[in-house]
């Protein structure tokens, strides 16, 4: 009776493990089929990645030549700016001179004429009378002197 307890034992420990071997088997032919998508897929997709990568290096390269030209032009526009700056500012610099002289000249002939007309009364005349200007009557005491003939 042992013999036969043991060898339905044995029996059992070894369907038992066939059924975990069969499940490792299923299992691991998934796992082989899902590395072998993964493969299918990633393999366009890292063709990809490196045209990709290869087209944004050429980019670059063409963004720096663009880079280099534009300080090139920067320093051409600075010499530039330089040159006229040195030709043109300095005589720039006399005509404005000149035309601030002539300005100051003109406002100072403009501020003499005043005092001259100062000197001499003015006087207002209204049909058929004269009357003493402002300035008259301020300092002769009167006030309002309207109708009087001088």
């Amino acid at each position: 009776m042992a013999g036969i307890l043991v060898a339905v034992f044995w029996a059992i420990l070894v369907s038992f493990l066939a059924v975990v071997l069969v499940r490792l088997a299923q299992t691991l032919r998934a796992a082989t089929a899902l590395v072998a998508d993964v493969t299918e897929q990633a393999v366009p997709l890292l063709a990809d990645a490196s045209a990709t990568l290869r087209s944004a290096q050429t980019q670059l390269d063409k963004v720096d030549a663009i880079a280099s030209d534009v300080q090139e032009v920067t320093s051409n526009a600075s010499a530039l700016s330089t040159t006229v700056a040195s030709t043109f500012g300095g005589p720039l610099v006399k005509v404005a001179a000149f035309g601030y002289g002539v300005r100051q000249a003109i406002g100072r002939r403009t501020a003499a004429e005043p005092e001259a007309a100062r000197r001499t009364p003015r006087r207002t005349v209204i049909v058929g009378r004269t009357v003493p200007s402002a300035r008259d009557r301020k300092r002769n005491g009167r006030s309002s002197s309207r109708g009087q003939k001088d």
